[in-house]
């Protein structure tokens, strides 16, 4: 009887020493406990994440440039992979020809240099080879053109030929004269149909302070007047006259 006493009593007192554990184990952890604090660091954290990727907008698209189109005179230099023998450098005639072996005459005036390659090796492919690798390099712009006006010795449009610099299409205009600004404004097509004014301080370029910045076609170069020494040439032409008027 007492071996029974005793045992029921063991159970007992094993039940309650278990029981607690498994209720304290289903509880949520206390506030300020170091748990609680990792749990809630690791919510906050991957909140912030989602918040982070959810708030970057998308960069915006780069505006489009409209790309080169070959014109009558320019110089190519055309390639086809691994076929030496189809290699040429020729220059597009008045006309907008291009005379290339096994095909002979091709119009490439109006085209950029992708789509001429695309319509070369559309034309090799169509006899001549399986999937012909072409390659066009535009090496002379000369169909480039230049508007150059303002206080130059001589304004105009101007052909330029490969890359052409500020400086360089100036010469061309024979120099700027006394009258000339500082500061050249060139005026530049976009790729929405617009142009787009740019300034270039031509003391600091002359100087080295920055690049002579390369020009492109279309562009129109203006060379404004400097009131102060035009107002200060029209008083000393003034004042000349009249020395000049006195003698007589």
């Amino acid at each position: 009887m007492k071996l029974v006493i005793l045992a029921l009593a063991f159970s007992l007192s094993a039940c309650a020493a278990w029981g607690p554990r498994d209720s304290a184990a289903k509880l949520p952890d206390e506030p300020d406990s170091p748990r609680a604090r990792q749990t809630a660091a690791a919510i906050a954290g991957s909140g912030a994440k989602a918040g982070a990727g959810a708030s970057v907008a998308p960069s915006p698209a780069a505006p489009v440039v409209e790309e080169y189109r070959i014109g009558a005179n320019d110089l190519l230099e055309v390639s086809v992979f691994q076929v030496k023998e189809l290699d040429r450098t020729v220059r597009v005639n008045s006309r907008g020809l291009i005379s290339l072996p096994l095909l002979g005459a091709l119009n490439a005036a109006g085209l950029t240099g992708n789509e001429l390659e695309d319509l070369i090796a559309a034309k090799l492919k169509e006899d001549y080879l399986q999937n012909p690798q072409v390659s066009v390099f535009i090496k002379e712009f000369t169909s480039q053109r230049v508007t150059i006006e303002g206080q130059v010795v001589k304004g105009g449009i101007f052909p330029i030929t490969g890359s052409t610099t500020l400086l360089q299409a100036l010469a061309l205009a024979g120099g700027v004269n006394d009258l000339a600004e500082k500061t050249v404004s060139v005026f530049r097509l976009t790729g929405v149909g617009t142009r787009e004014l740019l300034a270039y301080d031509m003391d600091r370029i002359r100087a080295g302070g920055v690049l002579d910045p390369t020009l492109k076609n279309n562009d129109i170069v203006v060379v404004g007047k400097n009131e102060t020494r035009a107002f200060v040439k029209n008083i000393t032409d003034t004042l000349r006259g009249f020395v000049t008027f006195g003698r007589y």
